[in-house]
């Protein structure tokens, strides 16, 4: 699942709330649909989960909280969908994070990422936990952690389970019932997760983000290397390689889409990658440039890479496309009936300044074409004589295994169409698409270090290529997908 997560212990006996609540808000982007909060306190755990975005707290309702989620331990959430079912009931039941207990152990977990092999692990749970219900993957990857417990009464042994068991992408931090603290990420760090400290070195975390570092006052420490168990104690952090990293496969989409611009990734804020990515699209394509008049960008993951259009080409970057601030909702993870709606009333065009002008508009990426194509069509209402698109990430011909909700060639619509083909489809007067060696040199990468499963169609976990391999034969041969292909029981292994 596309999610946040935020870890975090303080050795003063100082409550931990405002930190999980403040490191939550931080990465709202990361997931509008759900948000949960837990605390643990003398051996107890203590839980809040709700609906939609982190909410704001008023000044005389902090007490009540503090007195609802007691402790110098927490850990939370912010959650969409990319596993099990997507009405209220069942992303309620799906709102992180979760608990799992036997025979007196017990241990929460807050996960981001996503779990392919989910039908061999589902009899698994169920063989060793007879009242196993399962809701989503988050289930599987905290009761495998329970089971690893019970077996091993080993954290890292634990661990080291739920790493050689899951196929897909996971990067958790939780909590034992004894209020151990710690944080791990899956063999190839598909997600990311990073560690920081107080200046006073009494309060530490985990976040999914630096942003939620940031916005806790906290120095950086260190990313969590692929595979690595971390754990904490009042002498800082303990880091514990549990198994050899076969290959890093960080998700190159966070650069592109899903991270926040003031994030830090590989030693570069992500605006400044953004940047880079709009500089190589008008090196590669400098005749289109030369036949802009402006440069708009998607609001707001377009803005950055529209700045670098603008430094390398020297045409003017009209602000003329602005988002509704208060319209929060991410086309991208909505469902299809309110995505076209929500796109509509999410960006305005201000009509005098595109009339009559040939419009570069710069966009994070295409999976169905469906935002791109809104904002085209508003274009050409206002009068725009040409419109070309500039696409930092390259064009996607694959779906997501690993917790971006694109889960089936179906819906991509570059899984069937060349960038010549997806122009006529979204009205544009042509589309492109940064090259895959542009991105990795912004980025600073090989390919090998990048999860690119969605570009080449090459996936680093073997359940995850067998699936897209079968579905892609089954898809060519004109087999209607129904639903996720990770959830389609009749490509699993």
């Amino acid at each position: 699942m596309g999610c946040g997560i935020f870890g975090v212990i303080n050795y003063d006996n100082q409550p931990v709330f405002p930190y999980v609540y403040w490191g939550l808000r931080a990465q709202n982007h990361r997931g509008h649909q759900s948000h949960g909060f837990l605390t643990y306190s003398n051996g107890e755990f203590y839980a809040y989960k709700n609906l939609d975005l982190v909410p704001k707290v008023k000044g005389d309702a902090i007490n009540e909280w503090f007195s609802r989620l007691p402790g110098s331990i927490g850990i939370g959430n912010v959650r969409y969908t990319t596993s099990g079912k997507c009405d209220d009931v069942s992303i309620v039941q799906g709102t992180q994070p979760f608990v799992a207990s036997i025979d007196g152990i017990k241990v929460a977990l807050s996960f981001n990422g996503n779990i392919v092999n989910t039908q061999p692990l589902k009899k698994e749970m169920t063989e060793h936990f007879p009242n196993f219900v399962y809701n989503c993957d988050s289930d599987l990857v905290c009761h495998k952690m329970l089971l690893g417990l019970k077996q091993t009464n080993d954290l890292v042994l634990a661990a080291k389970s739920v790493m050689e068991s899951l196929d897909g992408a996971f990067s958790v931090t939780g909590i034992t019932c004894d209020g151990t603290f710690f944080a791990f990420k899956d063999p190839h760090g598909i997600k990311p997760l990073c560690a920081g400290h107080d200046p006073k070195s009494k309060t530490y975390a985990f976040s999914s983000e630096t942003v939620s570092l940031d916005m806790n006052s906290f120095v950086r420490d260190f990313e969590l290397n692929p595979g690595e168990l971390v754990t904490v104690s009042k002498e800082g952090f303990k880091r514990i390689q549990v198994i050899p990293n076969p290959r890093p496969a960080f998700c190159a989409f966070e650069f592109a889409y899903f991270a926040r611009p003031d994030s830090i990734f590989n030693g570069k804020y992500v605006y400044e990658i953004r940047e880079e990515f709009g500089r190589n699209i008008v090196k590669e394509f400098p005749q289109i440039a030369k036949d802009g008049d402006i440069i708009l960008s998607v609001p707001e993951t377009g803005d950055d890479s529209a700045m670098g259009v603008h430094e390398e080409s020297g045409l003017r970057w009209e602000r003329a496309s602005r988002r509704h601030r208060y319209v929060t909702e991410r086309a991208f993870i909505l469902l299809n009936a309110e995505r076209y709606s929500t796109i509509d009333k999410k960006i305005n065009i201000l009509d005098a300044k595109v009339k009559d002008k040939r419009v570069i508009i710069t966009e994070d990426s295409i999976v169905r074409g469906d935002t791109t194509s809104v904002i085209i069509e508003k274009l050409r209402k206002a009068g725009a004589k040409k419109v070309y698109v500039f696409v930092t990430f390259p064009r996607i011909i694959g779906p997501c295994f690993y917790g971006i909700d694109m889960s089936s060639y179906g819906q991509l619509v570059g899984s069937r169409h060349n960038a010549d083909e997806i122009a006529k489809i979204i009205g544009a007067d042509g589309v492109c698409y940064q090259s895959l060696e542009g991105l990795l040199a912004a980025i600073g990468k090989k390919e090998d270090d990048l999860c690119l499963a969605c570009v080449t169609g090459k996936y680093p976990t073997p359940c995850a290529q067998k699936i897209a391999d079968a579905m892609k034969k089954r898809f060519q041969e004109g087999y209607e997908e129904k639903g996720r292909i990770y959830e389609n029981e009749e490509v699993q292994p």
